[in-house]
């Protein structure tokens, strides 16, 4: 079914209690709220470091309001794993394992540990947050960057194609893959649940937006998260592995032909980090998210 307006609305246990220490605008927070929100009576988090192990807060002030776990980069989904099994043999099978981290852990740090909890096909769901940068350690460059990032690391623009995870997984026969953006929360909802109904490996990327790494106004967080799927920069898509199917997703089904897309200067005007990029970067940009189609399309 459908999610509806109603459906995300925060349980009368909030995910995330007042008094947070997100950034204003930050994306992660956001989807945070809702996603945990749906399921905070039966959740069990394992964050590794990223922005989420400084947002909730230290000591009595803890924001995050379900049982949680922070863990060192590389160790989140081996710590997860550890968890998973521990509450089947306890007979708690109805409890979700949830990883949520950044880039920095999913598409870096910690992808040897993720690979191998989908290797072995752990039941546990690994929702990486992408901001497309290093966001609490000084905003270096992650393999998920894009290209024509302004970065601490890539201070004249990033010339690396990202590093498209979801396929990653997917190759690595995850049981369930998809995509998801902050602007459209509903879809990430219904992804999100729809994901922990599987029982084995799932994997979700949320496009989040960060106002500060982004040198974006935080008025505009949902905006530029909004263009980054009508500029086809961020494709929603979801993928099941009994049907080695990937299907568009709704709110994006239509930018999967070029010809209704945006600009992509549309999507990187509003951000400080895109500040200077060359026609020749644009371009590079362009052809690196066409890269991302042409490998949605041989699922479809």
């Amino acid at each position: 079914m459908p999610v509806t307006q109603k459906d995300l609305m925060i349980k009368p246990k909030d995910a995330l209690l007042k008094g947070h220490f997100a950034c204003a605008g930050c994306g992660s927070a956001l989807a945070f709220r809702h996603a945990i929100g749906s399921v905070a009576d039966k959740a069990v988090l394992v964050v590794p470091a990223s922005c989420a192990s400084v947002y909730q807060g230290s000591g009595k002030g803890v924001a995050f309001n379900v049982p949680t776990i922070n863990t060192a980069f590389a160790a989140s989904d081996a710590v997860a794993s550890g968890i998973s099994r521990a509450l089947k043999k306890k007979g708690k099978d109805d409890l979700k394992v949830i990883v949520w981290g950044g880039d920095g852990s999913a598409a870096d740090i910690g992808i040897a540990t993720e690979i191998g909890a989908c290797d072995r096909q752990e039941n546990i769901l690994h929702v990486m947050y992408s901001n497309n940068v290093y966001g609490n350690t000084g905003g270096q460059r992650s393999g998920d960057t894009m290209i024509g990032a302004r970065t601490t690391t890539t201070p004249k623009g990033n010339t690396t194609p990202r590093k498209m995870v979801p396929f990653i997984m997917m190759a690595n026969n995850a049981r369930y893959v998809a995509t998801a953006s902050s602007a459209y929360l509903e879809d990430f909802v219904e992804k999100f649940q729809k994901a922990l109904s599987f029982e084995g490996f799932k994997f979700i990327q949320i496009d989040i937006s960060c106002p500060p790494n982004w040198r974006s106004d935080s008025a505009l967080s949902i905006e530029i998260s909004r263009l980054g799927v009508q500029t086809g920069i961020w494709p929603l898509f979801e993928w099941d592995r009994e049907t080695n199917t990937a299907v568009l997703s709704r709110p994006g089904k239509k930018y999967g032909d070029k010809a209704n897309r945006k600009p992509i200067s549309d999507w990187t005007s509003l951000q400080g980090r895109f500040r200077g990029i060359t026609d020749e970067e644009l371009i590079a940009l362009e052809k690196d998210t066409e890269r991302q189609w042409n490998f949605i399309r041989k699922f479809m």
